[in-house]
């Protein structure tokens, strides 16, 4: 039976303290529902945050690294997965997800949402830019979600993953 893959995208280094403290609290609710947590797998920002939310709940975490090693890694990663792709990792990160959340935002993370839109995939977004929200939700019409907290984001996974389209 395949495993339902949560990919949480987000900033590293400019990752504010609300985008933290939502993704450490995204990654617990994720392992607590018995899904799989996918990020970005850095120590940096809403990746390892995620990362270490989920590993406080025993959920297992896969990180899709950047460079050609490990180096950088969340301590929290179970399963790197090494691609040399620098940023073209993004979309290995989209695609191998069931659900994309975006909480924060940031280049990489806009790269991210871009790429699941052209892919016809539904994302939730968690963040409290009202522009960025506004421009992606024009973009992706009704495969963007808005919410406003972690549980939120959470109901909407589940509503996403009991419809999808």
């Amino acid at each position: 039976m395949k495993k339902t893959i949560i990919g949480i995208m987000g900033p590293g280094e400019s990752a504010t303290s609300t985008d933290l403290e939502n993704a450490y609290q995204l990654g617990q609710l994720i392992a607590e529902a018995g899904w799989i947590l996918l990020t970005g797998g850095r120590n940096v920002g809403v990746m390892d945050a995620a990362n270490k939310g989920a590993k406080s709940a025993n959920g297992l975490t896969i990180g899709i690294l950047p460079g050609n090693d490990t180096r950088g890694i969340s301590e929290a990663v179970d399963i790197a997965i090494v691609t040399d792709m620098e940023n073209a990792r993004n979309n290995i990160n989209i695609l191998s997800s069931d659900v994309i959340i975006a909480c924060g935002t940031g280049a990489g993370t806009a790269s991210e949402i871009a790429l699941a839109i052209k892919a016809h995939k539904q994302v939730i977004l968690l963040n409290h830019s009202w522009e960025s929200q506004l421009f992606f939700k024009d973009l992706g019409k009704n495969n963007i979600f808005v919410v406003h907290n972690a549980v939120e984001a959470m109901n909407q996974a589940r509503e996403i993953l009991a419809n999808p389209r």
